[in-house]
């Protein structure tokens, strides 16, 4: 097993140093030691930053990535929380699907104003109501 460099882990991730550390400072991952000033993780840490990256990529917290991970490192991933975050991203793709559509009509929309079109008047409400939901989640 070839132990891994800070360095090496950056170009072989695509993660820059900092990210590591901060990452490190989280518990997502964690270094086994040092060479000087480089800390030195085992190659695992590649399959775990993926499995990171591929959470964030899908709107996780670095907390609920963090949970999905037994205390030595291995992959716990709770199914429930895949089929919830599916549904999230279902009712997303929903929402900017119409945003898109209503954009493209209100662009060719031959009413005189946009605030004469209901299309774009639709558009104005799902956002507010988008913005209404994000608010009261971060609460």
């Amino acid at each position: 097993m070839k132990i891994l460099d800070i360095t090496e882990v950056t170009q072989r991730s695509g993660v820059p140093a900092s990210t590591l550390r901060f990452y490190e400072s989280k518990g997502l991952i964690s270094s086994i030691g040092r060479r000087g000033l480089h800390r030195l993780f085992n190659p695992g840490v590649l399959e775990r930053l993926a499995l990171i990256a591929v959470g964030r990529a899908a709107g996780f917290s670095l907390d609920e990535i963090a949970l999905m991970f037994t205390s030595d490192g291995r992959p716990r991933i709770d199914r429930q929380m895949l089929a919830n975050k599916a549904e999230e991203l279902d009712t997303t793709i929903r929402e900017l699907s119409a945003m898109r559509d209503g954009l493209r009509h209100a662009a060719a929309c031959p009413a005189p104003s946009h605030m004469e079109c209901t299309t774009f008047r639709r558009i104005l409400r799902v956002a507010a109501s988008r913005a209404i939901r994000q608010r009261k989640k971060r609460l």
